[in-house]
């Protein structure tokens, strides 16, 4: 028998890198032991105190990658005082959604579990008053959307002249135009010297610039070719009439036995209307978007989470960040109009190692979306096609689509009997109009004053 060397260099474990041993206390108790790429190469950066820019694949632990480090760095400072004085404000994450604000807060407070360190989160759509007591009480760790941290700020909830540490969650739509003006107002409050950390999926050479405007000599980590889907995700797309949409959605539910299906609208009105519409046609549907509170917004995460609905229609509140185990399959009901937002409704499935389906549905119209998306992503989508029975095209309604397009399939039959009785014309119907004309009018009846008055 012949002896086998191995020269392999063993995969790194987290306690290679040092971190505070309450810190590892916690990751060994959620389970994790092998840090992944993006988390391999940006952590010791991280702890270093560099700024980093690192791109990597939806569902490889970029939350991680520099929640860890930060935990670490901010050791240091960790005191059990009860002195909201001694609890400043040291490291702030700004993201773009409520929901993704929500789960970075968990994570934080997963790995700050054993550590003095306190953490807080502030978003919209919530009442502003526990999160101001929460913010006066002090904490190391802030993790909030932008606009309703600058209501706390106008309202003297929060300090953030000690801030050391910024950063930004889904950096290319923090830096979309429509957060450049709140961002740049906050990071205005912020010290000059600090640490700026920038992490997403995509990059586009326009955001790169712009984020490297919030860096000083930022380290560039891509784990993937850039603005590359997961390898776990397998992708196919559908050629569809707009009518048959959803009926695709309410065959591939129910044929392939999917349950926990994220399902993108690009519209308010759409998503909202498309569930109520899967509900109708037998499918457990719930639906999230901007317009709902942030407690309805909640309770339907937290039911998808639970497994008690088959589908979540969604808009782009959802396509980044959120992380639900076990999803097998992502539908863009609508293709986005951005391409990059494709690489994040998709990333929702096939996390953490698990395989997932993305299946993308497209008009002739929708075509050139779809185009784009293989252009950014430098992949050929391939194309199905997919049988639907007339029955399942006809709408709950019974009346075709809503939308204006006519259903293929016969319309239900009226039930009320006078659709099937015979014509029969009235009395007066061989009357012509100039004999109408010609009969005098009669005279109305008056009533005496004495009946309106109520006698007889």
């Amino acid at each position: 028998m012949t002896d086998t060397t191995h020269t392999d260099t063993p995969a790194p474990t987290f306690s290679d890198f040092g971190l505070h041993p309450s810190i590892l206390q916690a990751v060994a108790e959620t389970g994790y032991t092998t840090p992944t790429p993006i988390q391999a190469q940006a952590m010791p950066m991280v702890m270093d105190g560099r700024d980093v820019m690192g791109a990597a694949q939806t569902g490889t632990g970029k939350t991680a990658a520099f929640t860890l480090p930060i935990l670490h760095r901010l050791m240091q400072f960790a005191n059990t005082s009860a002195s909201p004085a001694r609890h400043p404000v040291r490291a702030l994450i700004l993201t773009p959604t409520r929901e993704l604000a929500d789960q970075v807060a968990d994570s934080v407070t997963t790995y700050a579990k054993f550590t003095p360190l306190r953490s807080t989160v502030v978003f919209g759509g919530v009442d502003i008053g526990p999160q101001r007591d929460a913010l006066r009480r002090g904490c190391e760790i802030l993790i909030a959307t932008p606009g309703r941290l600058l209501d706390h700020v106008e309202q003297k909830n929060v300090n953030l002249s000690q801030v050391g540490i910024l950063v930004l969650d889904e950096a290319d739509r923090m830096l979309d135009m429509g957060f450049l003006p709140d961002l740049d107002r906050i990071v205005r409050l912020l010290p000059a010297k600090r640490q700026g950390l920038l992490f997403s999926a995509t990059f586009s050479n326009e955001i790169r610039k712009l984020g490297r405007s919030y860096l000083s000599n930022p380290a560039e980590i891509e784990v993937a070719a850039r603005n590359a889907t997961a390898d776990t995700v397998t992708q196919i797309a559908y050629p569809l009439a707009g009518s048959d949409k959803r009926a695709a959605v309410v065959h591939l539910v129910k044929s392939r036995g999917f349950n926990q299906v994220i399902v993108f609208s690009n519209t308010k009105i759409g998503t909202s209307r498309l569930a109520r519409e899967l509900v109708r046609d037998g499918v457990k549907a719930e639906s999230i978007h901007g317009d709902k509170s942030q407690l309805d917004r909640m309770k339907a995460l937290d039911a998808f989470k639970a497994g008690e609905l088959e589908v979540l229609v969604a808009t782009d509140v959802a396509a980044r960040g959120l992380d639900v185990a076990g999803v097998p399959c992502v539908i863009n009901y609508d293709l986005p109009y951005n391409a990059e937002d494709y690489v994040h409704r998709i990333g929702r499935t096939g996390r953490a190692g698990n395989t997932g389906e993305a299946i993308a549905f497209f008009t002739p119209e929708e075509e050139r979306y779809l185009l784009d998306i293989e252009k950014l992503i430098k992949t050929k989508i391939p194309r199905g096609q997919l049988a639907l029975s007339p029955s399942s095209r006809r709408s709950p309604s019974g009346r075709g689509d809503r939308r204006g397009y006519v259903s293929s399939a016969a319309p239900s039959k009226p039930v009320d009997e006078f659709f099937y009785k015979p014509y029969v014309p009235a009395p007066n119907a061989g009357e012509t109009e100039a004999s109408r004309r010609a009969k005098p009018a009669a005279p109305a009846s008056k009533k005496s004053v004495g009946i309106l008055l109520g006698g007889r």
